[in-house]
């Protein structure tokens, strides 16, 4: 089992420190998901694992020929350069013959007659056999057709900016690696596409560390959670889900925090056991006793995240109405004769694979495209507000401040109180002291949500949303659906991102690339597992069988299970106890570090107890009332 052991790791960028002396071991088959808001330094700290970048400070300890891979938020390609050949394209010897036999290959095809390219496609026939590497060149077209791309001649330069990503994908996918470093994998792909990345690297055998925002892929994946914050990593065992239970739950420990914040963890606790498939007995007893130490803390819930609810222009009775839009591009009609009146407090998901013609039915909406035919009416109040996909140039030396005081000073909110600009960069996670800071200086991630802010202070009553999870931190997409829940006007997304979906959308326009818009009532997840398309519903008629009921023998209680019984709750409540004895302490640690460490890794433990006794008493519950 292989291991890489990191320590005293410091980077400095500018008069910014990121993270100051922290450590952390990945061990071989560990899947870690890492968070933090957006400029913690995620996408640094792996491309300092990766060697790409050099740290201020570091230790590192690995077996001799440990690899390591590394897909980077925006890849660099190669535009003249074939799909198979940016694949292939690699310093691992089993990779690398892929690339010779594929260049024989098509010499081969377009001269059959030449000697010396039968020559040159033998020999590298026998160099495939002796590396085994007819695994690897099956293994890369298969995952590419997985991830959308079927065209392997094509030039790097002629695919879009999501396929593109997607090919770089492929390629660290194939990649013999100890440890794969993944910055968004999820972006730009489809739900089918995230499902089966998750079932991949699940099968990995060596180390992940990803960053994402989708937190379905994040919860399904991840077997540690990985934190940055305060120039701190934090390490976490287990999924997203135990993550957001355990900070639920210290949360509701800790007197003095905020009631907003502990409700946040347990509303996306709630919906990350929401988007679950399987719903046992056991796993509802849980949930029931996560809820009971709820109700025990002394501070009640008041409701409501983040106090993001801002005054939207008034929208009158009519919003927007589309009669028979119709548009086609290359000869291909991808929406016909659809038709739709928006009312106020419409939360529309599109949803479709890429190419379906999503953000082109968006952009009828908001008027930078026209149908081909048919109309879309529009109400006199209604002011949309459009955020696209890709985050539009900015002024590199304005700073933020005056970036968000060149569209409003300040703004009401929904209680009639004026919030200030600067009140409202820090509701959007921009701290005071970074207020003045040049946009130049900000990640790619931190300009997405100043851009989103600068929307939202427009005080729209329609907002279009084209991957608004895209770059955006996990904190932020809480900001946004809090604000979303309060929002009065209408709201149209377009997203891969199901727990996004689920949280913000009660309506579905699910597009196939036929032409079709077919409305679907009800949130993505449930439209995930039981929509069937209209096509094969006539070819797949529901056969009744008839399937004969079982009994199941109820098991009683044994002697020792009835003692355990009797005595599991006071051990809870006394690992619970230890719990909030450990979290008092590390809130009084204050910059040890090395105590801090040492304090959460007690902590984890004690969680990782806590947990097992919450299932054994789950089922010991479930035996006392057979």
């Amino acid at each position: 089992m292989s291991q890489l052991i990191i320590e005293n790791l410091t980077k400095t960028v500018g008069e910014k420190t990121l993270f100051k002396n922290i450590a952390f071991t990945v061990i071989s088959g560990e899947k870690v998901g890492l968070l933090g808001i957006n400029g913690t330094g995620k996408s640094t700290l792996l491309s300092i694992i990766a060697g790409v970048e050099q740290a201020d400070s570091i230790s590192a300890e690995h077996p001799n020929r440990y690899r390591i891979v590394y897909l980077p938020q925006e890849p660099e390609i190669d535009p003249d350069l074939t799909v198979m050949e940016t694949v292939f394209k690699s310093d691992a010897p089993i990779i690398k013959v892929n690339l010779e036999y594929e260049y024989a290959l098509q010499a081969l095809s377009a001269d059959p007659e030449s000697t010396l390219n039968q020559e040159q496609y033998s020999k590298f026939q026998i160099e495939m056999d002796d590396l085994s590497g007819w695994d690897i060149n099956s293994k890369a077209r298969t995952i590419l057709s997985k991830l959308g791309i079927e065209t392997f001649d094509k030039k790097m330069g002629e695919l879009s900016g999501g396929q593109k990503k997607r090919v770089t994908l492929a390629k660290v996918l194939i990649e013999p690696a100890d440890l794969l470093l993944l910055d968004e994998p999820t972006n730009h792909l489809d739900v089918d596409s995230i499902m089966w990345l998750s079932d991949y690297l699940k099968n990995e055998q060596g180390a992940v560390i990803f960053v994402t925002h989708d937190r379905y892929f994040l919860d399904e994946l991840s077997t540690n959670i990985y934190e940055l914050a305060d120039k701190t990593l934090y390490a976490h065992t287990g999924n997203y889900g135990n993550y957001l239970e355990s900070k639920a739950i210290r949360a509701e420990m800790a007197a003095s925090t905020d009631d907003k914040l502990r409700n946040r963890y347990r509303s996306e606790l709630k919906w990350i056991r929401r988007g679950a498939k399987a719903r046992s007995t056991k796993q509802k007893a849980r949930i029931d006793r996560f809820d009971d130490l709820s109700e025990k803390v002394k501070k009640e819930d008041t409701g409501g995240e983040m106090e993001v609810a801002l005054k939207s222009t008034r929208l009158g009775k009519k919003v927007i109405e589309a009669v028979g839009i119709s548009k086609s591009f290359g000869g291909r009609k991808i929406i016909d004769n659809f038709s739709s009146i928006l009312q106020s407090g419409d939360r529309i998901a599109v949803v479709g694979p890429n190419g379906a013609g999503k953000t082109t039915l968006l952009n009828m909406f908001s008027g930078e495209s026209q149908p081909d035919s048919g109309i879309i009416d529009k109400g006199t109040t209604v002011k949309i507000a459009h955020f696209q996909q890709h985050t539009p140039i900015m002024d590199e030396k304005k700073r933020i401040i005056e970036y968000i005081r060149d569209t409003s000073n300040d703004i009401e909110g929904a209680d009639g109180v004026r919030i200030s600009a600067s009140q409202m960069l820090e509701r959007f996670l921009f701290p005071t002291q970074a207020h003045g800071t040049p946009i130049g200086k900000l990640s790619g991630g931190e300009r997405k949500r100043l851009y989103l802010l600068k929307l939202l202070m427009e005080q729209p009553n329609v907002m279009l949303l084209d991957e608004p999870t895209n770059d955006l931190d996990l904190e932020t997409l809480s900001v946004l659906e809090t604000f979303i829940d309060t929002f009065p006007g209408v709201v149209i997304t377009i997203s891969h991102d199901r727990f996004f979906l689920d949280r913000t959308s009660t309506k579905l326009w699910v597009m196939d690339g036929s032409g079709d818009v077919d409305t679907w009532f009800g949130i993505y997840s449930d439209f995930l597992e039981t929509y069937v398309p209209k096509e094969k519903v006539a070819h797949e008629p529901i056969v009744e069988v008839e399937i004969p009921v079982q009994q199941e023998t109820k098991k009683k209680m044994s002697y020792a299970e009835k003692k355990e019984y009797e005595t599991i709750e006071s051990a809870i409540e006394n690992v619970e106890k230890s719990i909030e004895a450990t979290e008092a302490e590390m809130a009084s640690t204050g910059s040890d570090y090395d105590k801090l460490r040492e304090l959460t890794a007690t902590l984890d433990e004690l969680n990782g107890k806590y947990e097992t006794l919450i299932e054994r008493w789950s089922f010991l519950q479930e035996l006392n009332k057979s």
